[in-house]
């Protein structure tokens, strides 16, 4: 079924192979800077298998829903129910193209806000059916289009993490590849956050950065360096809980391999987060995402108050004068005398 779905065939795989850039193999010993491009490469590779591909391997009874009942269908995010290791689930998740075609069809997996509304659509219909929701992110950033911005991008965005912030049902997200800025953002307010090994999470593309702070985006590199954005990076920081190790050659080598890996974490974190109740979950969650960020508050000190000088004797003595010349009423305006008329003049 999720072949179907795909609507791509053997020849577009190849075609995929074929367009492919080689990404040279990651050398924990060698250069920082290289090391973490060398992720962002692996993190954004074409056959890197996405959430549909996942699905298939992961899932049993995959159902796909379409529209937000609003504008239309976004084909970059795909939304709909499946039974993942005994557990009935609503999924979530962006979905990039493995060729040209799919990639234009899918908007190269960049969400537009009905995109958002859809899936937004599906996490409450999820919690009114008592499912946890999973979702899967993989996204360079949502649609930066004048169409997204007129039908309301950033309402979308930030509609989306307010609705997760509060729903009543556990959440689990998967950062498969690329997750970059409020796109990835949108649909990753997860109880628990799993990161494939290569996998990348960061507030903006390291070009974007780049283009920035050093004015070109030859600087790429350095950017990804020190934005911090590799999982393990991520893991330190707290963002991430818990980071999966992918195939000697990365993900895109073995896609199966990867899907039961992670499967296996998925799995044991709804049944970790199944036995919490819904209260004390979405307190948690909370809790989680107000917790980000290193910082200390320190009491601002009491202020020493300040004893104005004794004034002295001629100060005194100045003050009493001038208050009371202050006192004395001014004298009335000098004119000429009215007196009454004479009987005569009556």
């Amino acid at each position: 079924m999720v072949d179907r779905l795909l609507r791509r065939g053997d020849g577009a795989r190849a075609e995929a192979a074929e367009a492919e850039p080689v990404v040279p193999a990651i050398n924990p010993d060698g250069d920082p800077k290289d090391v973490m491009w060398a992720r962002v490469q692996l993190a954004r590779n074409l056959r890197r298998p996405r959430t549909l591909e996942l699905l298939s391997v992961m899932a049993d009874d995959v159902i796909e829903l379409h529209g937000d009942r609003l504008f239309g269908d976004d084909e970059a995010i795909v939304a709909g129910f499946a039974t993942i290791g005994g557990h009935r689930v609503a999924v979530v998740g962006q979905q990039k193209g493995q060729d040209t075609e799919e990639n234009v069809r899918r908007s190269f997996g960049m969400p537009h806000p009905e995109g958002y509304r859809k899936a937004m659509r599906i996490m409450e219909l999820a919690e009114r059916c008592g499912l946890p929701v999973v979702t899967f992110v993989d996204v360079p950033g949502a649609h930066p289009g004048p169409e997204s911005e007129e039908r309301g991008i950033a309402e979308a965005i930030a509609r989306s993490v307010g609705l997760m912030t509060r729903l009543r049902t556990p959440i689990v997200t998967v950062i498969t590849g690329e997750g970059g800025s409020g796109g990835a953002l949108a649909i990753a307010v997860g109880d628990v956050v799993l990161a494939l090994e290569n996998a990348v999470y960061s507030v903006i593309s390291p070009e974007g950065c780049a283009s920035i702070l050093w004015r070109t985006s030859d600087e790429a590199p350095t950017a990804a360096l020190a934005m911090r954005m590799s999982a393990q990076d991520q893991q330190a920081l707290g963002v991430v809980d818990e980071v999966i190790p992918e195939p000697p050659q990365g993900a895109h080598a073995d896609p199966e391999e990867t899907a039961q890996r992670l499967k296996t974490a998925i799995v044991r974190e709804l049944d970790r987060l199944s036995g919490i109740p819904l209260d004390a979950l979405v307190e948690q969650r909370y809790r989680r995402y107000r917790s980000l960020g290193a910082f200390e508050e320190i009491a601002a000190p009491a202020p020493t108050p300040t004893v104005p000088p004794r004034p002295g004797l001629a100060e005194r003595l100045r003050g009493l004068i001038e208050a009371g010349q202050r006192a004395i009423p001014a004298p009335l305006p000098v004119g000429r005398r009215q007196e009454p008329p004479a009987r005569e003049d009556v």
